[in-house]
């Protein structure tokens, strides 16, 4: 099991794919997007500081901070939350991943130890770069030399161990109000 372990959540994107709504507020199975990622973590390790970069809300109880200037992107995003990580290791995730649980966070964390990171690829072998789990002073030291904006470039030459999101829905994320409609049909389903 690894010690210590904090979260930064990005949550403050355009959501262009979904029209632009407040897609980290959006509900599924009672509870917003970001309440069921930041539930997650605190499943997963109920120690974890959890930095939600993106506008405040009431609930999650969590750190909240903005990057400089607010929507900028992942990777001054990124810079934001870390600055305020104290945990040796630290989960990149997005804010629309309802279907994470903490099994998903001990499989990453599990393949981490002995590495800088480790992240989940989807069935095309496509890196999913914010659900990851990462040693702190590795992406530390990355974005101290990186003046880019990409997360692929930023972290792909960290050379983060491959963890195969088996048994996962196609809507593991939520990017577009199909994605979200189906994710509602398949959560919200009477028992």
């Amino acid at each position: 099991m690894m010690e210590n372990l904090d979260a930064v959540v990005l949550a403050g994107g355009a959501a262009t794919r979904m029209g632009g709504a407040d897609k980290p507020g959006l509900t599924v199975a009672g509870r917003t997007l970001l309440e069921h990622v930041v539930a997650t973590v605190r499943a997963h390790d109920p120690n974890a500081g959890v930095t939600v970069v993106g506008p405040e809300r009431e609930s999650p109880r969590a750190r909240y901070v903005r990057e400089d200037p607010p929507g900028g992107g992942p990777v001054p995003a990124l810079r934001a939350g870390l600055s305020h990580v104290s945990a040796p290791w630290v989960a990149l995730l997005a804010a629309d991943l309802p279907h994470l649980d903490p099994g998903h966070l001990a499989a990453l964390a599990t393949a981490a130890v002995g590495s800088g990171g480790a992240v989940f690829v989807d069935s095309g072998g496509r890196e999913q770069w914010l659900t990851g789990i990462w040693h702190t002073d590795t992406l530390r030291t990355a974005l101290a030399v990186y003046t880019g904006r990409s997360l692929h470039k930023l972290l792909g030459p960290l050379s983060p161990v491959h963890v195969p999101l088996t048994d996962a829905p196609a809507d593991f994320d939520v990017d577009t109000p199909e994605a979200l409609e189906r994710v509602r049909r398949t959560l919200e389903r009477p028992e």
